[in-house]
């Protein structure tokens, strides 16, 4: 299966006046995590250089990590991989920088899957749930033009339907991206809007349908509770739906953002996870942490605010550009 999500070449852009080159993924995914990456390296190469690894270095490593919202249980694990063969031994600024990329993508690489879509099955139905704030309605707004311009068939759900100006952007994304939009007015039934989304997919042999949901604070039993009215209504069109129920978590929260992950998986079946805001923040370290605690695929980060910013999860990747490791 080649291009975006497993559909089709991407479609022909039509002929643009030269441009100034830009970065590629990882550049950007570099730049992105400047402030994640400063605030770790600095202090770890600050301990590590021109000094012996010995067990005083270990404990001062581990508890740089945890400050870098890696938590205890990914900051032990990390300091255990980076002293295996190299304990009492002096290590340079490069070998640390090296060393931290290799144990943190060792221990996110099991969480890296992209999402596939395709299926002999029409269509694919992908509910999206978060906190107010978390980027959650643009990170559709993403996916449905990538899907697009990957000539995959989209329909979108504005089942949003507390906030307007969620309905308003989504509705500009659908409208750039030739999706059809699925919405009513605010303060509208979201289980109604989910359901027509849903079938209106089923009955026009969609490739994909992307449903928002209203952002929930996840300490509001009764908020969280609307996303099974929501659930029961698009199974009411096809007992399988939805097939993918995708967390989107905003990383400037930090630490917080694992109390989210955790409070939404008693509620829905989360199975897949997307990190945005990975530009604007100093911790990144926290989804080492997610990685290592939670058995859940990261499917896509978000380091800008074009479409093209939303790349599915390379963990070599990720721990290269953590780490202030270029090449």
């Amino acid at each position: 299966m080649g291009g975006f999500l497993g559909f089709g070449k991407k479609k022909d852009a039509a002929p643009e006046a030269p441009q100034p080159e830009k970065k590629d993924f990882f550049g950007r995914l570099f730049d992105g995590l400047s402030k994640s990456s400063a605030k770790l390296t600095d202090d770890v190469t600050g301990v590590f250089t021109k000094k012996l690894l010995d067990q005083q270095t270990l404990d001062d490593l581990e508890e740089m990590l945890i400050r870098a919202d890696m938590g205890p249980q990914a900051a032990a694990k990390i300091t255990g991989m980076i002293a295996k063969d190299r304990f009492n031994r002096e290590m340079g600024d490069n070998e640390v920088r090296l060393a931290l990329a290799d144990a943190v993508t060792e221990v996110m690489k099991p969480r890296e899957r992209p999402l596939d879509l395709t299926d002999s099955v029409r269509p694919r139905v992908v509910l999206v749930v978060g906190v107010n704030g978390s980027g959650k309605t643009t990170t559709i707004g993403k996916l449905c033009w990538l899907l697009s311009q990957s000539g995959a068939k989209v329909v979108v759900g504005a089942a949003d339907t507390f906030r307007a100006a969620a309905i308003e952007q989504l509705g500009v994304w659908a409208e750039r991206s030739g999706a059809t939009f699925v919405a009513k007015g605010q303060g509208a039934d979201a289980a109604g809007v989910a359901y027509e989304a849903a079938a209106l997919g089923k009955a026009q042999g969609a490739d994909v349908v992307l449903i928002d949901t209203a952002g929930r604070l996840q300490n509001r039993a009764e908020l969280m509770g609307e996303l099974d009215k929501i659930m029961r209504a698009i199974r009411k069109v096809d007992d399988d739906f939805p097939h993918e129920t995708l967390l989107v978590l905003d990383a400037t929260v930090g630490q917080n953002a694992l109390s989210q992950l955790e409070a939404f998986r008693t509620t829905a079946d989360i199975t897949g996870l997307v990190m945005t805001k990975l530009d604007g923040t100093a911790k990144g370290g926290v989804l080492v942490a997610i990685a290592d605690l939670h058995a859940l695929p990261i499917h896509f980060i978000g380091v800008g605010e074009s479409a093209e910013d939303l790349q599915p999860f390379n963990a070599a990747a990720y721990g290269r550009a953590l780490a202030g490791v270029k090449s």
